[in-house]
C-alpha cells in the first residue's frame, strides 16, 4: 500500500525525461510526416492515433519497455500511415480499400430515408447541421453529404457542372 502513491525517485525521474524525450521525437516525426497525419482523421486515421497514444502511454510508464523500442515502434507507425496515404492518393482501388465514400443523404428536396439508415444519421443531426450551416429550412438547399470524416455538408445551389465537387459522392441520385 506504500507504493500507491509513491514508488521511488527513480521511478518519476524515469518518467520525468522519458516524457519529456518521447515528447518532443513524436512532434518531430509528426511534422516531418507531413500535415495530412494530423489532418481530420477518418477511421484508419483514429485507429493509428489510438495506437500511437497508446505506445507512448506504454513508454512513458512502463519500466519494461525502453525508449528506443518505443520511439521505434511509433516512428514505424507513422512511416506507414505515411506510405498507406500516399499509396490511397495514387490508386483508386487502394483509396477505396482504405478510405470510405462521402455518401449522399438529402437530394433537392428529398431526404434518403434507406442511405440515412444504412450510415445511422437521424433526422435530428441532419437538421442540426443544417441550423449550424445557417439555415432554417431546406427549400435553399440542394444536397446533403455525409463525409468520410462523419461530417455533414450543406450544399446550396448545385448547379451540377462539369466540375462539380460532387462527383466522388456516392449516390443512385446522379
Amino acid at each position: 500500500m506504500n507504493q500507491l502513491f509513491f514508488d521511488n525517485w527513480d521511478g518519476i525521474l524515469r518518467v520525468l525525461i522519458t516524457t519529456v524525450i518521447a515528447y518532443f521525437l513524436v512532434i518531430l516525426m509528426l511534422r516531418i510526416s507531413g500535415k495530412r497525419t494530423l489532418a481530420k482523421m477518418n477511421a484508419f486515421d483514429t485507429i493509428v492515433t489510438i495506437a500511437l497514444g497508446s505506445i507512448l502511454g506504454s513508454v512513458i510508464l512502463n519500466k519494461s519497455t525502453p525508449i528506443a523500442e518505443g520511439l521505434l515502434a511509433i516512428a514505424l507507425l507513422i512511416f506507414l500511415q505515411f506510405v498507406i496515404t500516399s499509396i490511397t492518393v495514387r490508386s483508386r482501388f487502394f483509396k477505396k480499400i482504405i478510405s470510405n465514400t462521402p455518401t449522399l443523404i438529402y437530394y433537392k428536396g428529398e431526404l434518403l430515408h434507406p442511405t440515412m439508415k444504412k450510415e445511422r444519421i437521424s433526422i435530428g443531426e441532419i437538421n442540426k447541421s443544417v441550423r449550424e450551416a445557417g439555415h432554417a429550412n431546406f427549400d435553399d438547399i440542394d444536397a446533403i453529404v455525409l463525409e468520410t470524416t462523419g461530417d455533414i455538408t450543406i450544399i446550396t445551389n448545385n448547379k451540377e457542372e462539369r466540375n462539380s465537387a460532387m462527383t466522388d459522392v456516392k449516390s443512385s441520385k446522379f
